[in-house]
């Protein structure tokens, strides 16, 4: 199992790096961190030496970012027919789902890798709690994981690399609204808490956020962990119920 699951992440590994989306990818991704960490958190101008200015809109940068990363994973396998080549090797959709998938994953840990020397900057600045910064980079990693589970699986359901960014998209973004504000002051107006405890709890940011204040809770970690789980083995069901269709 493990040497299948090596193959198909080298091979997705290989893919990214064969073509231009990684390095577009990888621009964008530095691109607009930059430009939410300077001028949407306004760095300078908050004077503290911290990276909250950065890692609080993750959520709203991977919104867009990891659908585009993950709209090819399965649909352009079915447009172009080498999913059936793919199967027809003795391989199971779940080595086939875990190896796309975490090829995908490490791939977005180098482009959050590649964000370093914000770190240093911050360093060189003040005296920042390291502690802190290292739990939000590994909240990010959650967080983006969970994106790409949940974009994976609705890729394998489409042909349509667009109707997958669009589908990862919405869904990603239901994630996100169940735990904003507004949200959960639309429903703390009429709604028993324990549904309002229940909606948030479903949140990106409820569990994001928490991470980022330095504290990597058990329940936390469950909750990116199950949410993983479960999109992906919704992937392979997708793939055992439609094949190559």
């Amino acid at each position: 199992m493990l040497r299948n699951i090596r193959m198909i992440f080298r091979r997705e590994m290989g893919g990214y790096f064969a073509t231009p989306i990684a390095y577009v990818f990888l621009v964008i991704f530095l691109f607009l961190s930059g430009i939410f960490t300077f001028y949407v958190g306004n760095f300078f101008e908050r004077e503290q030496a911290d990276l909250y200015a950065f890692f609080s809109h993750h959520p709203w940068l991977y919104l867009f970012l990891i659908p585009a990363l993950t709209m090819r994973l399965w649909a352009e396998e079915r447009k172009t027919g080498s999913i059936e080549l793919l199967f027809t090797l003795p391989l199971r959709p779940v080595e086939a789902v875990l190896g796309k998938f975490l090829a995908a994953w490490c791939f977005t840990a180098l482009a959050l890798a590649l964000t370093f020397p914000l770190w240093l900057m911050v360093a060189s600045l003040g005296q920042p709690d390291h502690g802190v910064i290292l739990a939000s980079y590994i909240g990010s990693l959650f967080l983006a994981g969970g994106f790409l589970a949940i974009g994976s699986c609705l890729s394998a359901l489409t042909r349509n690399q667009v109707i997958a960014f669009v589908l990862a998209a919405t869904v990603g973004l239901g994630f996100i609204l169940s735990g904003h504000a507004m949200v959960l002051d639309f429903f703390s107006g009429w709604a028993p808490t324990l549904v309002v405890d229940t909606i948030a709890s479903f949140s990106f940011l409820t569990h994001f956020e928490a991470i980022t204040k330095g504290v990597i809770d058990l329940a936390d970690v469950i909750y990116f962990g199950s949410l993983m789980a479960f999109w992906l083995f919704a992937n392979v069901v997708v793939l055992d119920s439609r094949g190559g269709d």
